[in-house]
């Protein structure tokens, strides 16, 4: 078998196929906008962490170095007193597994009930699909105040009152309103190709859900889980009205209890709000690059 070769033109000038790219960099020159953006950012960012350094150095004084100091004064030896009158006084792990398991069963419940009322709404296509989403945005911006009342009267007949799990009930309401209306908004563009070959490989409406539309939108319940359990962690209202009782209360309340009318132990009570932050902080590291990816989800197609 012959071969054919093309031979070059006599005037045609070789090209280097294999030549290495020249990448300019442009230096960009920040205006005076970006300047003052950044200003702000650092200002802001400063107003954030002052909190938290005044927490952190008055957990570990001493009442004694903390007159003599101040509260802006960095402790002159560690105590670790309040820490510890804080961890006996209040029972500090019993009030610790109460946040997170009231947290955690909120967190799960209410991005379960999430779901299904989105794929009911979004893509099941129900009747008065528009009102609906109406009432849920409406009981996102109903005052917890309002309810008080009612959820109170009515947890009582049932016999729920002081009961870990009347809070769990209300909370997995109020944050599935907000996830729901979150979802049936993205449920709403989900792709009708998607579900029509599910449809014709004989997958039903219920494997459709948790073996399609599920695995598609995880980057957004993951969020969604993230948020739940934050925003339940630092309830109080709720939680001091139905949990009455020492052993059902959580971290919040128990921090809450150790101000009194005319004296507080700030050392004390900057150790509780230490010990408060830590578990939500150690949380929002442990799942930061979930929350990162599923917020940067759809942003990328």
């Amino acid at each position: 078998m012959s071969t054919i070769t093309k031979a070059a033109a006599p005037n045609e000038t070789p090209v280097k196929r294999d030549a290495p790219l020249k990448i300019r960099k442009r230096k960009t020159k920040r205006t005076a906008g970006d300047w003052t953006i950044l200003a702000v950012a650092i200002l802001v960012g400063i107003a954030i962490a002052v909190p938290f350094y005044l927490i952190l150095i008055n957990s570990f004084k001493s009442p004694a170095d903390y007159s003599s100091g101040g509260p802006l004064q960095l402790p002159t030896q560690l105590s670790f007193d309040g820490i510890i009158n804080f961890w006996n006084r209040v029972n500090f792990p019993e009030k610790l597994l109460n946040s997170i398991f009231i947290s955690l069963a909120v967190s799960i419940f209410a991005v379960i009930v999430s779901v299904l009322n989105a794929y009911a709404i979004g893509i099941g296509r129900v009747k008065g699909r528009t009102w609906i989403v109406v009432l849920f945005l409406l009981a996102n911006v109903l005052p917890q105040e309002a309810l008080l009342y009612p959820l109170y009267f009515m947890f009582k007949s049932v016999g729920l009152y002081d009961n870990i799990w009347s809070v769990i009930i209300i909370f997995t309401v109020i944050q599935s309103a907000f996830g729901t209306y979150l979802l049936s908004s993205v449920y709403g563009t989900f792709p009708k190709e998607i579900l029509e070959a599910a449809a014709l490989d004989g997958a039903t409406r219920w494997q459709m859900l948790w073996r399609v539309v599920v695995p598609i939108s995880r980057p957004t319940l993951s969020v969604l889980v993230i948020f739940f359990f934050i925003w339940t962690w630092n309830e109080f209202l709720i939680p001091l009205t139905f949990l009455v009782s020492n052993a059902n209360q959580t971290v919040p309340i128990a921090i809450a209890s150790l101000q009194g009318d005319r004296l507080m132990d700030v050392t004390t009570t900057s150790a509780s709000a230490l010990l408060g932050l830590i578990p939500t902080l150690v949380f929002f590291l442990i799942f930061q690059r979930t929350l990162t990816q599923g917020i940067t989800a759809g942003a990328v197609k």
